[in-house]
């Protein structure tokens, strides 16, 4: 898409011509700023034409090598938040600087772990009035928020995912096929953790998203999601409410093996089934297809049932 005469530039341009500005009253080329940076003159060229944001690592190397501490970081990050909702702004900062996270999710995916696929295809279903461009950008922005596992420190990751989101036919069958196996990557991670909250267990503790992030200073803060927006809350009773009930979705959850466990089952499944249904919990098999019985691991432990008979008449 063009931009015309009345378009506004995007953030991407506007942080790439300021970092031209500098390097040419610098006198230098783009070739000499590449080595100044350690990296590609290809790289240069992307970042100045806006063809391409630049990352966190190169806005710090410009601050060192133009003498300008933080600036082009804090530049590059506005210009990275720019593409998302006033609301949503905050949390992201939240993110970004959060010890540790603990998500709690009902319906999708939690953003920061979602596929490009899998995100385009949560976007598609949720606006389709917009353009392609515009999910490309919103994909974009989502992709970029896996960033804060760059960093020297990054946060731990405690995930718990509803088990009904696993079975969710999102997309297609090959997005949810992807989606699943990247959740199996993530989980090698030693700052990701994840749970699944079974279908047999009781109603969850509570009925929508929201996590608690820790801040460095180790308090910690709510956000929660409604229909229309997010909100965060650092109130102390919202705090401690939302504290108590993820504990005990972690109660109910099921065991991160296990959790594992269950989502490789839900990946064969989607591998062999049409229509991908959740694993009765009573049954010690399930037909994958027609005249293929597949034994299954139960995820609890066995429970024998005695079934008294009716004498003859």
């Amino acid at each position: 898409m063009r931009e015309g005469p009345g378009t506004p530039e995007s953030p991407a341009k506007e942080f790439g011509k300021e970092i031209k500005c500098a390097r040419e009253s610098r006198g230098w080329s783009q070739t000499e700023l590449a080595a100044e940076l350690l990296c590609g003159q290809p790289y240069v060229s992307k970042i100045e034409t806006g063809q391409q944001l630049a990352s966190p690592q190169f806005a710090e190397q410009c601050d060192k090598a133009f003498g300008t501490p933080g600036t082009y970081a804090r530049m590059r990050q506005r210009a990275a938040d720019a593409g998302n909702p006033v609301w949503f702004i905050p949390y992201l900062q939240l993110e970004r600087e959060a010890q540790s996270i603990c998500d709690y999710s009902n319906a999708f995916v939690m953003g920061i772990l979602q596929t490009p696929e899998y995100a385009e295809a949560v976007y598609r279903s949720a606006r389709p009035q917009d353009s392609a461009a515009a999910i490309k950008k919103a994909v974009e922005d989502r992709m970029r928020r896996r960033e804060v596992f760059d960093g020297p420190n990054p946060p731990t990751l405690w995930v718990i995912l509803h088990e009904s989101v696993l079975w969710s036919g999102m997309g297609s069958r090959d997005i949810m096929r992807g989606q699943l196996r990247h959740l199996l990557a993530a989980s090698e991670s030693p700052h990701i953790t994840l749970q699944v909250f079974p279908l047999s267990a009781e109603a969850p503790a509570r009925g929508v998203p929201f996590n608690v992030l820790t801040r460095q200073d180790g308090t910690d803060v709510l956000y929660e999601e409604t229909y229309q927006r997010g909100q965060v809350d650092d109130s102390g009773e919202a705090v401690a409410e939302a504290r108590a009930a993820y504990e005990r979705l972690r109660a109910e959850a099921l065991s991160p093996t296990n959790s594992l466990a269950l989502i490789r089952h839900v990946l064969e499944a989607h591998d062999h089934e049409h229509h991908p249904r959740p694993l009765p919990r009573d049954m010690g098999e399930v037909q994958l297809q027609p005249g293929q019985r597949r034994s299954v691991r139960r995820m609890g432990p066995r429970t024998r049932i005695a079934v008294r008979r009716r004498p003859s008449p």
